[in-house]
């Protein structure tokens, strides 16, 4: 619960809530059983096989001086989706408590902010504010929470309960405002189009009137309303105007002008080292030899798949890739409201991951990929009905039988 309840404070905070888990684990007993779990999981050997692609590659590859904090961040990424795997549902359910109430309280924060106005903690100013990268991870948590809003909105709709869904729907458009407006976060709200629609998909895949519907609705109200708002707007038409001058040769300060470097350059790294990279800790050498001076600080290419595969070739970049997709793939599967759950994150942590360093960058990582692994690892009960039963402790709730009966729970 405290890893849960700390995912919107600064990175230091969370790598304590990281490292108390991984000691608890270890010295709590029961070590076997969480092994077996951890084998029978299916992201068990795409993550083993991650691991084992980086250590090869470390050994037998050139070391350069950022080798020690790539390797580390690497091995983070494998320890976070373990850590979430090994998890009991009770001790699932206890970290899912703690996102979800700090998430409301937080909510609750940028009403007040915004309404009566007081000085801000700072600590806290990348809740209510664009503040780097951490601000980044914020939105994009907000955007899971707005995408488990509408999933439970569309639950209700689905049970034949519209007015239910009001209350829900609200609060996605209200996050969709938060992300738009004071965080400005084009990949959450990007992620926030894109997944709504997937989980409008996922509930009537089978009843193809009530999909297009859906989607056309959910489209016109998040597309055309966030689109309006000057902002965001402003943002979009700046970003398009950079990358077609990046594309004519220009270099100057600009997030699409940076990426659209990045991802060509990075490619190029790929295409020259197929197979094995430049070794961990090569992006930074290579980026430096070919990308342009002005980004010379950059230590990260946006995009995890190029991080890894410019550092451990094609098998490292399609090993991170699989593990991402396979997590998207296994709540996919999942035909009820848990399964949508789980979609909905673990499609945003995947997009997040291919248009920023939503995992390499502990900021993001250690809070958007441990959230969306404890939802699919609720997921993954597929002997229980209700993963999400009992939720709020004291409210007890049989396991249900149904979709929408576990919409309830």
């Amino acid at each position: 619960m405290f890893w849960g309840l700390v995912v919107f404070m600064p990175v230091g905070v969370t790598y304590l809530s990281a490292i108390l888990l991984l000691l608890t684990l270890l010295v709590a007993g029961g070590g076997r059983e969480r092994f077996a779990r951890l084998r029978a999981n299916p992201l068990w050997w795409p993550v083993m096989a991650y691991v084992a692609w980086t250590l090869i590659v470390l050994a037998f590859r050139p070391h350069y001086p950022e080798t020690p904090s790539n390797l580390f961040h690497g091995l983070r990424i494998a320890a976070t989706v373990l850590m979430a795997m090994a998890l009991t549902r009770e001790e699932a359910i206890w970290a899912l408590r703690g996102f979800l109430l700090i998430a409301a309280l937080n909510v609750l924060l940028i009403v007040l902010y915004y309404a009566i106005g007081f000085p801000i903690w700072s600590p806290l100013r990348a809740v209510v504010m664009e503040v780097g990268n951490k601000s980044i991870s914020n939105a994009l948590l907000f955007s899971v929470v707005a995408a488990t809003a509408a999933v439970w909105g569309i639950a209700q709709i689905a049970a034949h309960r519209p007015l239910r869904a009001v209350p829900a729907f609200v609060l996605v458009l209200g996050l969709g405002l938060v992300v738009a407006l004071p965080l400005t976060s084009r990949t959450s709200v990007l992620a926030l189009l894109l997944v709504i629609p997937v989980v409008c998909v996922h509930q009537w895949r089978n009843h193809l009137k009530m999909l297009v519907s859906a989607v056309v609705l959910g489209a016109v109200v998040l597309g055309a309303g966030l689109y309006q708002l000057p902002q965001l707007q402003q943002k979009v038409e700046t970003g398009v105007q950079e990358l077609e001058e990046a594309q004519a040769g220009a270099v100057f300060k600009g997030s699409w002008v940076i990426r659209y470097y990045m991802y060509r350059d990075t490619g190029l790294m790929i295409a020259d080292r197929p197979l094995t990279g430049w070794g961990i800790g090569g992006w930074t050498d290579q980026w430096h030899k070919r990308g342009p001076v002005l980004f010379a600080d950059s230590n990260m290419p946006h995009n995890d798949f190029l991080w890894a595969g410019a550092q451990g070739g094609v098998p490292a970049l399609l090993s991170l890739l699989i593990i991402m997709v396979a997590a998207v793939w296994q709540a996919w599967k999942r035909p009820d409201i848990a399964g949508r759950y789980a979609l909905g994150a673990t499609l945003i942590a995947l997009i997040a991951s291919s248009v920023n360093s939503a995992l390499r960058d502990a900021q993001i990582g250690l809070a958007l990929l441990w959230v969306a692994m404890i939802y699919l690892r609720l997921a993954q009960e597929t002997q229980d009905p209700a993963p999400w039963r009992d939720l709020w402790p004291g409210r007890r709730i049989a396991p249900a039988s149904t979709p929408v009966a576990a919409a309830a729970g």
